[in-house]
């Protein structure tokens, strides 16, 4: 008898698998690479939502406990995964320097927006007006942190590389069986695929499309984080990172030309140097309808517990988020109501009826 199932392994399935570890608690995870957000994400971690200067929904004391939960993950697992890079704000007007300045002035926002305005100095960047720095900012390389989470679990016995088939999960009142796998709990973390999910597809789930490309710019020279219309984001060796876009409707993970031509537009509004498109990738982020996570319990089946719709700051979301879930289970604490799953119990409700 396990303690628990895991069906998921991006930042959602990661994260709670950390509380199993820390708490020593027995578990299986089923992964099966459907869903690639994780791996195809910026992996930026910023505190400041850089369009309105304002502070990201409990991003102050979610940063606190993303820095530490990382940190201990590169000691863990003897990888580099956490790459402090500060974030530039290129300035459009005197006006946004202003608002800029007005927002730097509050309590909140004062610690990670810096009062200096930096005169842009590389000649392959446009910014007359200049650029302010977000502070405590970097990237998380997303795709390194689940490759070898992966081997992490295959090293321990703890993996099952196979899509998870619903028809197999028979439901007792005490634990749960999966084929000849029987636990005491499972939790579904499995990013947009939550969406074909029979015991929590009342969720609304709503899913964005998100496409990145990834450059060759050899004159760029850029070491910094740069956001105007897109993200411009070093990852060594000239390339750079550039998205990323929003689409509503397209619900696959294959990248298209449209939202090609969009970032490339984007892009040439300030960069101003020659550069080569090297890779062209897409993902479905896993959002929700009020941009809050989904946790908690199945309404029916406590044995059913989901974790998901992190959207596009999983990287600070997930710590926090995955430490009140298991917190909840385990010692019955309440979870925070904006993320609780009971907050849409009327919809449940009306699935039933």
């Amino acid at each position: 008898m396990n303690d628990y199932l895991v069906v998921g392994l991006g930042l959602a399935g990661i994260s709670f698998c950390e509380q199993l570890e820390r708490n020593k608690k027995t578990y299986k995870v089923f992964n099966d690479t459907s869903q690639i957000s994780s791996l195809v994400a910026g992996g930026l971690y910023n505190p400041i939502i850089l369009k309105r200067f304002t502070l990201a929904w409990n991003a102050d004391s979610q940063l606190e406990t993303a820095m530490h939960f990382y940190k201990q993950l590169e000691i863990k697992l003897n990888v580099k995964l956490d790459c402090k890079i500060p974030i530039y704000r290129k300035f459009a007007s005197i006006e946004e320097q202003n608002l800029w300045f007005e927002a730097a002035d509050k309590p909140k926002l004062s610690k990670f927006l810096s009062m200096e305005i930096i005169e842009n100095r590389n000649e392959c960047i446009n910014a007359s007006f200049g650029l302010g720095q977000v502070l405590y900012t970097g990237r998380i390389d997303t795709k390194r942190l689940v490759d070898a989470y992966v081997a992490f679990l295959i090293k321990s016995d703890n993996l099952i590389s196979e899509t998870f088939d619903f028809d197999n999960l028979i439901i007792h009142k005490e634990h749960i069986e999966y084929k000849s796998i029987k636990a005491k709990k499972i939790v579904f973390s499995t990013g947009f695929g939550l969406k074909s999910n029979p015991y929590f597809d009342y969720l609304p789930l709503t899913g964005n499309k998100g496409e990145l490309l990834t450059i060759k710019a050899p004159k760029l020279k850029e070491n910094n984080i740069i956001k105007s219309a897109v993200f411009i984001i070093p990852l060594g060796n000239d390339l750079y990172r550039v998205g990323a876009t929003y689409e509503r409707t397209d619900k696959s993970n294959s990248p298209t030309e449209a939202a090609r031509k969009e970032l490339l537009e984007k892009l040439q509004t300030f960069l101003n140097c020659d550069y080569e498109i090297v890779d062209h990738v897409a993902g479905i982020r896993p959002t929700v309808a009020d941009r809050r996570p989904l946790a908690g319990l199945h309404p029916e089946y406590s044995n059913l517990i989901v974790l998901n719709g992190f959207g596009s700051r999983g990287v600070l979301i997930a710590p926090t988020v995955s430490y009140q879930l298991y917190n909840h289970i385990e010692k019955g604490e309440m979870l925070p109501p904006e993320i609780d799953i009971n907050r849409f119990s009327k919809r449940f409700a009306a699935k039933r009826s």
